[in-house]
């Protein structure tokens, strides 16, 4: 059941896991009264997008007798994408995000337009929403008109794994296109919707990979035999941060059983001998282990601020104008602009980015036998010089963390105005949340191949049971979707189950 609020939890469960949307009767009693208000309101009224042209033609008047016409042209002259189309899963996300819009009922849309919207999601009907449109400023206009159009039964759309007519879809389900009562074109394409569900999205796979990049921190630090104070209570509360905090507290919990970690008072702090001039454990580990706190630490903060915005951004009103059935009025304003979105995926993709350099320099310090001193160079378990273990692998996790470094530069900035400068400063946000896309499918790829590295360092060491129960069940997860690696052997779809495993896991 949904009604004007829904959390990161409700909104994974609709959209990772396919739970059937019910709408609260209260959200549909709202979402009537502002639909009549409207209704009575803009009788004799001039508001825009209803009665005049949309945009620099809003100074344009539009006869009664046009006024059904205005809002299908709308749907259809904005139907002009571009490039590969999204994903279904991502598509479901924006379907959700603008469901969830049109029950803040200030749209004035028909409650049948949130009905047929439901049905789409429920029986996962996927209109065809290409990548490329959207400038975030009066929304994402042309994303979210792709998806009107489906709405009215036209165009195509993905439907149990094929594309077909949309209008025929709806026969095979028994349902009827959108109808055009007062605004249900303009409410339907003017908002953020595209740019929060892919952001959100984004937001639970960056979670995720926070989560596994803890987890291949404290395994590879289980690998060297490392102190465990860098990852002590007081150490890291001096710093006062509290994702620093958090990620040194989820350390401790997770390395509380291994066998591996060792405790510097039981070592260094007992007498030791002063003819001892050199020690072969590290006295203080590379920056890539010992630093996961700092580094992880500002990651953490970073998508729970990203959290708090979109989340605010899901249960907003994003289109324009609002119709506030309470207060009696039609406001005009900008609603739709998409700045807090934008902003917010440059900073995750920022965070990711760092999240996948951090992996790499993990990587690098597993391959690099005379950094770690315990490894065969690239854990190469054969013939060194005939075989090479994960030599190109790591050249694969090098080149994709680079890329990582050039999408990383911001995107929110990249204003160029347009329609006639009437949106003379947009925030190009729907661009910003599929570079973070990009840089967080980049992530899991360099990720799954530390995992493959870590692997192959456990087995090399004999270490399983020494891990503590998180590692070792993650290591024997990794197992089932890499084999032992030996001789030779193309590593491609290794990597690809590693990852699709990475993906399917749920948040904690």
């Amino acid at each position: 059941m949904i009604d004007t609020f829904l959390n990161i939890k409700k909104f994974e469960s609709i959209v990772f896991e396919k739970e059937q949307i019910e709408i609260a009767q209260n959200a549909k009693n709202d979402v009537e009264k502002s639909y009549e208000f409207l209704r009575r309101f803009a009788a004799d009224k001039i508001i825009y997008g209803i009665n005049t042209g949309f945009g620099p033609m809003a100074q344009y008047r539009i006869n009664d007798a046009q006024l059904t016409e205005l809002q299908y042209n709308i749907i259809r002259s904005h139907s002009a994408g571009a490039g590969e189309p999204l994903s279904d899963l991502y598509v479901r996300a924006a379907m959700t995000a603008r469901l969830q819009t049109l029950l803040q009922a200030k749209s004035g849309a028909h409650l049948s337009v949130i009905e047929l919207l439901t049905e789409f999601i429920n029986q996962e009907i996927y209109p065809f929403v290409p990548q490329h449109g959207s400038v975030g400023a009066s929304g994402d206009l042309v994303q979210l008109a792709h998806i009107a159009l489906a709405l009215i039964g036209e165009g195509k759309s993905h439907y149990k794994n094929e594309w077909k007519n949309t209008d025929e879809i709806l026969k095979i389900n028994n349902l009827q296109p959108m109808q055009i009562f007062i605004r249900e074109g303009l409410s339907l394409t003017n908002g953020t919707s595209v740019m929060t569900g892919i952001g959100l999205v984004n937001l639970l796979y960056a979670k995720k990979l926070l989560n596994f990049s803890i987890l291949a921190s404290v395994w590879l630090n289980e690998i060297t035999n490392s102190y465990d104070d860098f990852a002590s209570e007081p150490l890291n509360a001096a710093k006062r941060h509290a994702g620093q905090m958090e990620i040194a507290r989820q350390i401790r919990e997770i390395a509380a059983e291994s066998k591996c970690l060792q405790k510097r008072e039981n070592i260094l702090y007992q007498s030791v001998s002063k003819e001892q001039k050199y020690f072969t454990n590290k006295i203080q580990s590379y920056y890539s282990l010992r630093c996961v706190p700092q580094i992880l630490g500002a990651i953490y903060d970073t998508l729970q601020n990203t959290e708090n915005v979109l989340i605010n951004e899901l249960n907003s009103a994003s289109d324009n104008p609002i119709v506030d059935f309470e207060t009696q009025n039609v406001y005009h304003g900008g609603n739709f602009h998409g700045d807090y979105v934008s902003f917010e995926m440059d900073k995750l993709k920022i965070a990711v980015a760092k999240l996948t350099i951090l992996t790499e320099r993990q990587l690098n310090y597993i391959c690099h036998n005379k950094i770690n001193e315990i490894l065969p160079p690239f854990v190469n378990f054969s013939v060194l010089g005939l075989n090479y273990g994960l030599q190109a692998a790591q050249f694969t996790a090098t080149s994709t963390t680079a890329e990582n470094q050039t999408l990383a530069f911001p995107n929110y900035v990249h204003s160029i105005p347009c329609n006639n400068d009437n949106q003379d400063i947009v925030s190009m946000g729907t661009n910003s949340a599929l570079i973070a896309k990009r840089v967080i499918d980049n992530a899991f790829q360099v990720l799954a191949i530390e995992f493959m590295a870590l692997a192959q360092a456990t087995d090399f060491l004999k270490i399983e049971n020494n891990l503590s129960p998180q590692t070792r069940n993650l290591f024997q997860n990794i197992r089932k979707n890499f084999r032992v690696l030996t001789d030779d052997r193309p590593l491609y779809q290794d990597i690809e189950r590693i990852i699709e495993f990475l993906k399917c896991q749920k948040n904690g």
